[in-house]
């Protein structure tokens, strides 16, 4: 029977790994989700937003949303605009116009979380996203269908 020999690592790896491990535990225990604000007011949402490095998404807010659980549709209403989308699906359409979204909606914990430009565009609203600050700001503005962009600060 061969005999097993176990070695054991050097001090200098454990204490490397536990200061890599102890410095990325106090990273996430400092991070934060996003924070969303609407006309300068911070929104709570049950479902923090999801960013990524290309855009953030945001739980549907300020606009009234009916959901067909038959056919999984979404339907966004505010003032004369209607928005119809499906989680999963980037075909959409804005007041009956057909349009292509560039991301397409999903579902966290029973909320759409729908991309910064779908709200730009469906609701003419300008976005910006400071991906430096984890802050999403959303200025709605007057019915003005000038404004509808977004921007993104590194």
């Amino acid at each position: 029977m061969a005999k097993i020999s176990l070695r054991l690592p050097k001090a200098s790896t454990v204490a490397a790994t536990a200061g890599i491990a102890a410095l990325a535990a106090a990273l996430t225990s400092l991070s934060h989700p996003a924070a969303v604000r609407v006309d300068g007011h911070r929104m709570i949402a049950d479902v923090p937003p999801v960013t990524t490095a290309k855009t953030a998404y945001v739980p549907l807010l300020g606009a009234t949303a009916n959901y067909d659980a038959k056919t999984g549709s979404i339907e966004l209403i505010r003032n004369d605009d209607t928005m119809r989308l499906r989680v999963g699906d980037r075909s959409a359409s804005l007041n009956g116009k057909k349009l292509t979204l560039k991301y397409a909606p999903f579902s966290v914990r029973g909320r759409t979380m729908v991309p910064l430009q779908v709200i730009a565009s469906a609701f003419r609203t300008h976005v910006h996203y400071d991906t430096g600050h984890a802050q999403i700001d959303v200025m709605t503005g007057s019915d003005d269908t000038s404004s509808q962009d977004v921007t993104q600060t590194p």
